[in-house]
């Protein structure tokens, strides 16, 4: 395994122990609204902190984007990616679907993802060519190919409420098309849950790039595509994103390119 993967496994887990130890006490947490439904805890700062320190110990020379502290004045080609607590709103209702997301890109091409969900001690794995794992077995996309019997994710634009009617246009179509729909609000993880086959297609808008780094090259690593709403690769620019079997894809892609 490659050392800078080993060293975000390692800040992962840190930052998962702490957020399990902080899910005991809820009511005493400290909570701030960032802007309308999009929240923080000290414990998605404290998260980060441990993963900047944990990283910055071992690469200090680093440049790190991190959702809640924003991006390091450090020049460097190597760039962290880090949201420390996706699914922050779930974590604060004990709505136990939540994880860490840490990336490495290098010359901005993501190499190394770590996504982990410290309630299910579920730790998936990607570095650029090595294919993806979870809790170290390989792991592949869904053989789904038909929309019709796929079990899609996706996310509702909370803060992009101009974007609202668009989405759910979107929304019915895909439901009508496909076996089913899910929305439990964590993309990071919904990324992850396309790479490990628990589902076979995703998509969703207003995203940041914490939240897709990690799970889109799990995605790649596991045999699925990724791409915006347009087909192409810049998803990580639009904060838009959809992902999926290969026989899938195309699939979701032309309902969600019916609603420009």
């Amino acid at each position: 395994m490659h050392p800078m993967l080993n060293t975000a496994i390692k800040a992962a887990r840190r930052a998962g122990s702490l957020i399990n130890r902080a899910s005991n006490d809820l009511d005493k947490l400290t909570v701030e609204r960032k802007t309308q439904n999009d929240f923080v805890s000290e414990v998605d700062r404290a998260a980060e902190a441990t993963i900047i320190e944990t990283l910055k110990d071992a690469y200090p020379q680093h440049s790190i984007l991190a959702e809640e502290s924003g991006l390091s004045q450090t020049e460097s080609e190597y760039q962290w990616i880090i949201d420390p607590l996706d699914g922050t709103t779930n974590f604060l209702h004990g709505f136990p679907q939540y994880c860490v997301s840490i990336a490495l890109a290098v010359k901005g091409a993501v190499q190394h993802g770590v996504i982990y969900d410290p309630t299910r001690n579920d730790l998936f794995t990607a570095s650029k060519g090595g294919g993806a794992f979870l809790n170290e077995r390989r792991i592949r996309v869904s053989k789904v190919l038909n929309l019709k019997d796929a079990l899609v994710g996706t996310g509702f634009p909370f803060k992009e409420f101009k974007q609202f009617d668009r989405y759910i246009k979107m929304f019915r179509d895909v439901t009508v098309a496909a076996s089913a729909v899910r929305r439990p609000g964590a993309a990071a993880l919904d990324l992850a849950y396309v790479a490990c086959g628990r589902y076979d297609a995703f998509w969703e808008m207003g995203l940041s790039r914490w939240d897709m780094a990690a799970g889109s090259l799990l995605i790649k690593e596991a045999g699925g595509l990724v791409a915006d709403f347009g087909g192409e690769d810049q998803y990580m620019e639009t904060g838009e994103v959809l992902a999926a079997t290969p026989k899938v894809f195309p699939q979701l892609l032309k309902i969600v390119q019916s609603h420009k």
